[in-house]
């Protein structure tokens, strides 16, 4: 699934999940290249609500998101 970001540097989030919610693979479009390339293999293997529940609600400076937020909001409704 693609997730189009809002209030952050990266713009698009690409998800790949298996049946039972698995995360093979992400990727960010945009943001802090090092940092996102980080998370994306952090997450990598890991099942959607496990990830959810850790970077939910994580803010960037004085944004009201972050990427890793709205990683957590493209999983929540990849798993809908």
């Amino acid at each position: 699934m693609e997730y189009k970001t809002k209030g952050t540097c990266s713009t698009l989030i690409s998800i790949d999940l298996d049946d039972d919610h698995t995360i093979k693979k992400v990727e960010f479009t945009g943001g802090c290249n090092g940092n996102l390339k980080g998370i994306c293999k952090l997450v990598q293997g890991q099942k959607a609500e496990d990830v959810i529940e850790t970077l939910d609600g994580i803010k960037c400076g004085f944004k009201n998101t972050s990427c890793p937020d709205q990683l957590a909001q493209a999983l929540k409704q990849a798993i809908s």
